[in-house]
């Protein structure tokens, strides 16, 4: 555990970052305490850090953080880093907002799945409301397909990125 003369002392611009980071969480659905917990380990010297510290730096309970660490770990957001102490450590996981996509998009399938219920219920008898069903049952295939070769490019991208910082360094 980290003395609190030792924690590493949030500078305005960083604690304004964790805080936006906290709401575009918020609009992914998860919750604001997750954004700003991976906003801070995201800048955080070092790069892991103890549930002890993460409460007292992010002024959260350490109840609070170690459910959010353990959420976002389940997620593949988060790791628990080894430590000789009895305390977990946590770090961000390479891939963790594609891994965030990830889950965004597997909610497609069940809006495929219900509009599929809604048009075996709908029968021809009622054209208008089928051609709606039809056209949110294209949209949400479109989007799915679309969604698993964004993920596959944007794999392409970062090795590629990677091989190309190694060559510079």
């Amino acid at each position: 555990m980290t003395m609190w003369a030792e924690l590493p002392k949030m500078e305005p611009r960083e604690a304004e970052f964790v805080d936006r980071m906290g709401l575009v969480m918020e609009r992914f659905g998860g919750t604001r305490t997750m954004g700003r917990l991976y906003a801070w380990l995201m800048i955080c010297d070092p790069p892991h850090q103890s549930l002890t510290d993460l409460a007292a730096t992010l002024s959260v309970s350490k109840t609070a953080i170690s459910t959010v660490a353990r959420q976002m770990e389940t997620a593949g957001m988060l790791e628990r880093v080894p430590t000789p102490g009895r305390e977990h450590h946590y770090r961000t996981v390479h891939g963790g907002w594609a891994q965030i996509m990830r889950v965004q998009f597997a909610h497609l399938r069940a809006g495929l799945e219900a509009l599929d219920f809604g048009l075996e219920i709908v029968g021809d008898d009622r054209p208008e409301a089928r051609a709606r069903l039809r056209e949110s049952r294209e949209f949400f295939a479109f989007t799915e397909h679309d969604a698993e070769l964004m993920l596959h490019r944007w794999e392409e991208y970062r090795e590629k990125a990677e091989a190309e910082e190694g060559q510079a360094g």
